[in-house]
């Protein structure tokens, strides 16, 4: 087998894979028994490249090459099967993806020839563990990925799901036993904030009806679906595999399985998957908690991408995300990694988010403690990482070394906060300098410092050279010592020769030490003829090249063999000892991941930090409030990641949502006019303040939200048969479900994919559900002007509470009268919007005059067709009245409330539990029924008229 390069099409050079015919059908035959599995993708190693076959190979080459030029022929036309060549450095990049990004895909790697093929290497996306060294090479790691099982139950009706996951780089094991709706709101809230990459499902749920919400979530989230028998699902013996690898005592473990049942089973089938039984590593490093639902604000995969949260691929600048702008950590990976989870796992509770911002406002306050603890950070290897190589015994001492050089830095960190004497200096103290203390103390990091004092040679460490002191072993110090009385006696016969042959040592001969011939002399050629003189009785040329002449002589050779003896012995012990130092250093790794959480933590609060004041306009400090004792008042507020874009010239803008006021606010104006970016920056804003960072405003009071829900700008998903108008049906039936009044909810153009009548009714019946059910602070940008009739009505409130406050609010824009320019303010302003922009907007980006005119000409026949004497006069003159407004605040506003009860008893239907036929008849008596109240009221009607 040889191996050249042929390019593809795209001008790579992809490896020739030459098998003569033999070799060919032996691996043909071989590959031909591997069991179908759609997720695999299968790389073969071929030492110095990979070569992939079958469909895998015609899906690298049409995603990574984008070519099916690279696809070559293995085998003859009737039994062959198509192949590409992968270089090593290909395949790091492939990796990456499959099992980093796209997370759709497993990755198994085969070694062998022939037809002899052992698979040697299995990863998913979320079991890495075999792919670390390839994947964190030269990148940093990114969060830990994490594997879910679920094991639901549904019973009357109503949905128990047990849960349960395992961070197999943190070492942590995690339960939780919750309700969740049939959207399974819950589940996704805690795929997003654990930021989970695989998931572990029964089979029978697999192929269950009622669980295809369940499947659309983990779609939705990017979560990689791993089907397991149900008999997988089990909880027994669990006590006893979880005493053996659980940290500490087994008692408290009992205690805490006893809240559970479902959970139980779903940590029995993770336990099996990830077997972590079979790695003697595991044994007492795990930890186990219980999740609860209750400590985070709930953000699902809508409101994940609606507010930019995360970095993507295609975000043209670091900016872009509020993790790009955020990210001003200094540590190596572990700040990011922690700002990652915080931004998913925004704080509920008050006290917490105020230790946060205190810590904030101490490094706002204090530059010199905000820069020199910035410094020594800088200098902090990942101990996470290191921790975590440490725990895999590493069979050498660069993780020893790298966190022996971060312990002699902390006393550095504490030293710069025990010189802060400002208001907070007691939260300091207790937060960060005792721990400090305590690790620094006798019996903890000074122990592991001691070790690696004695045991390493300290004086080759800048060098580069890790290898442990010989005076730290015995055996060690003797073999060293034999080691340099030989190497004194090779010396002492290079002198000797060089006076025997009358040439000055090292400038003419040159003593010498490589693989090939161990220990040797050189000399250039032009003294070659000193060493044939002497040739017969005392040299023997070795090899003889432009650069000079290399020879030996019998001592030399003695010695030589001796000196690599003896080596070969000093290198033995040398790794025997490298293993017991490392296993020695693993036993801390407790103290080592207490210190990475803190100096994580303090990474983060110096980054919001930096942000704040490096800002264009200096973030302030938000007052935080319980969500039953505040409203939400942002003076001035601006969106972090638009302000940093280069050349915006921002407009801050207020929002106060104020109960019984303007809690629910409707917002009208012309597209491009900045109604979005308003609701967008207001969601941001709170999510801010609730990770305990200082925020772009003004002033900020912030009552605290359970959860941010946003459905903004739905996209069709093709791939998934869904289309524009259905998704924002799903996102907002996942609003209406899961929404309570301590949420925070933001809608965007909601009704755009269907009919304007049908459209602007759902959005009707959603807002009137938002205001008298949920009761939830929202902000509603709209295009239906009509909607604005809301803050005038009054509500059918068959539940007897209250209406909470409607406001009217729109985004300022100008038109020249003469030149009929339009001029976006980007000013939010009380009140509707007293006409439409969009011919205008049309003009604004350059549509061709014609199609303009024809636009204008249009639209006012339709405003003149819309006009009809059922029109109230008292509605004359309201927003929108010419276009669709035909009818009576009255009919209209009974008219919404029976279409939302429509909705609300589609919604309660269990369609997923009857058959097509059944579906049918139930839906349509619901239709009947509506249609019959429907020739009662006006408003009603239209809608059937115009469907």
């Amino acid at each position: 087998m040889d191996e050249e390069h042929s390019p593809d099409n795209n001008g790579k050079l992809l490896p020739d894979l030459k098998l003569d015919a033999r070799q060919a059908q032996g691996f043909i035959s071989f590959f031909k028994t591997l069991p179908n599995d759609a997720r695999a993708v299968r790389f073969f190693d071929r030492k110095d490249y990979y070569t992939v076959h079958g469909e895998n190979a015609s899906f690298i080459a049409k995603t990574y090459y984008r070519t099916t030029t690279a696809l070559r022929q293995l085998g003859n036309a009737n039994d062959g099967i198509s192949s590409v060549s992968v270089s090593r450095n290909m395949f790091e990049n492939i990796a990456r993806d499959l099992l980093l990004d796209r997370t759709d895909h497993t990755i198994e790697v085969y070694e062998g020839s022939g037809s002899n093929w052992r698979l040697t290497k299995a990863g998913t996306p979320g079991n890495i563990g075999s792919f670390e060294d390839v994947l964190f090479a030269n990148n940093d790691m990114q969060d830990a990925p994490v594997t879910i099982a679920l094991f639901p139950s549904l019973r009357e009706n109503q949905c128990t799901v047990g849960l349960s996951y395992v961070d197999l780089t943190n070492q942590k094991l995690g339960l939780a036993e919750f309700l969740d709706d049939s959207q399974f709101t819950n589940v996704e809230s805690v795929l997003v904030a654990l930021g989970c990459k695989e998931c572990l499902l029964p089979m029978e749920s697999g192929k269950s009806i009622e669980f295809k919400n369940l499947h659309d979530v983990l779609s939705r989230c990017g979560v990689l679906l791993t089907e397991r028998k149900k008999t997988e699902f089990k909880s027994r013996d669990l006590v006893q595999d979880l005493s053996r690898i659980i940290r500490g005592s087994i008692e408290p473990v009992r205690e805490l399985l006893s809240e559970f049942q479902l959970a139980l089973s779903a940590l029995g089938a993770l336990l099996s998957y990830v077997d972590l039984l079979a790695d003697d590593c595991n044994y007492g490093n795990y930890t186990i908690q219980k999740y609860s639902l209750d400590r985070y604000m709930r953000l699902d995969s809508a409101a994940i991408r609606a507010l930019n949260i995360l970095e993507s691929k295609t975000d043209a600048n670091k900016n872009f995300s509020l993790l790009g702008l955020m990210n001003r950590t200094c540590t190596a990976g572990m700040g990011k990694r922690l700002l990652n989870r915080w931004l998913k796992q925004p704080l509920l509770d008050v006290d917490e988010v105020n230790f946060r911002l205190d810590m904030v406002q101490t490094f706002v306050d204090d530059v010199e403690l905000r820069q020199t603890l910035r410094q020594q950070l800088k200098r902090m290897p990942d101990i996470e990482r290191l921790t975590h190589n440490l725990r895999k015994r590493a069979a050498n001492l660069s993780p020893v070394i790298k966190l022996y050089q971060a312990c002699n830095r902390l006393p550095y960190i504490k030293s710069a906060l025990e010189h802060y004497e400002g208001q907070f200096s007691p939260l300091i103290r207790k937060k960060y300098i005792c721990p400090l203390q305590h690790w620094l103390g006798k019996d903890q990091l000074n122990m592991f410092i001691d070790l690696v004092d004695t045991a390493v040679d300290v004086n080759h460490i800048e060098s580069g050279e890790y290898m442990i002191s010989p005076g730290y072993d015995e055996a060690l110090a003797l073999l060293k010592d034999k080691l340099d009385a030989v190497e004194q006696q090779i010396y002492n016969l290079h002198k000797e020769t060089a006076n025997d042959l009358d040439l000055s040592i090292d400038k003419f001969l040159k003593l010498e030490k490589g693989s090939q011939f161990g220990h040797v002399f050189r000399i250039t050629k032009k003294e070659e003829q000193k060493v044939r003189k002497t040739l017969n009785t005392h040299f023997i040329v070795l090899e003889t090249r432009k650069d000079g002449v290399k020879f030996t002589n019998t001592k030399l050779k003695k010695l030589g063999d001796q000196y690599q003896k003896i080596l070969n012995e000093y290198t033995s012990r040398q790794k025997d000892l490298v293993l017991r130092v490392v296993d020695t250093s693993a036993t801390f790794s407790m103290i080592f991941e207490d210190s990475a959480r803190l100096l994580s933590e303090l990474d983060v609060l110096l980054s919001f930090a930096d942000l704040t004041v490096s800002s264009p306009v200096p973030y302030v400090r938000p007052e935080i409030t319980g969500s039953d004792e505040g409203d939400i008042i942002l003076e001035g507020c601006r969106h972090p990641c638009v302000e940093a874009q280069d050349g915006v010239n921002f407009i801050p803008n207020d929002c106060n949502l104020v109960r019984g006021k303007s809690w629910l606010q409707i917002i009208t104006g012309p597209n491009m006019g900045g109604k979005s970016t308003f609701i967008r920056q207001v969601g941001v804003n709170v999510l801010m303040a609730q990770i305990g960072c200082f925020v772009p405003c003004e002033r900020a009071s912030v009552s605290v939200r359970d959860c941010i829900f946003a459905r903004v700008g739905a996209g069709d998903c093709q791939l998934r048969g869904v289309s524009t108008f259905m998704q924002e049906m799903l996102e907002t039936a996942s609003i209406l479900k899961g929404a309570t009044e301590k949420s925070l909810i933001i809608i965007d153009e909601l009704g755009r994919g269907t009919s304007t009548y049908d459209g602007f009714g759902l959005a009707w019946a959603i807002c009137e559900y938002l205001v008298q059910v949920t009761r939830a602070p929202t902000l509603f940008a709209t295009h239906f002007h009509e909607l604005t009739a809301l803050s005038h009505g009054t509500f059918d409130d068959s539940s007897g509470m209250a209406a909470v406050g409607v406001a009217n609010y729109h985004v300022g824009a100008h038109i020249d009268p003469s030149s009929r320019k339009l001029t976006m303010l980007y000013k939010v302003e009380p009140g509707a919007c007293d006409q439409s922009f969009g011919i205008h907007v049309a003009e604004f980006a350059n549509f061709p005059e014609s199609v303009v005119a024809l636009a204008k000409r249009k639209a006012a026949e339709l405003e003149n067709s819309a006009q009809t004497p059922t029109t109230s006069d008292k509605f004359n003159g309201e927003p929108g009245a010419k276009r669709i407004q035909v009818c009576n605040p009255d009919e209209m506003t009974t008219g919404a409330a029976r279409a939302r009860r429509f909705l609300e008893e589609f919604a309660k239907m269990p369609l997923d539990q009857m058959d097509v036929e059944q579906a049918m008849q139930n839906v349509s008596r619901l239709a009947s029924e509506l249609e019959k109240d429907a020739a009662k009221n006006a408003w009603l009607k239209q809608l059937f008229l115009t469907s």
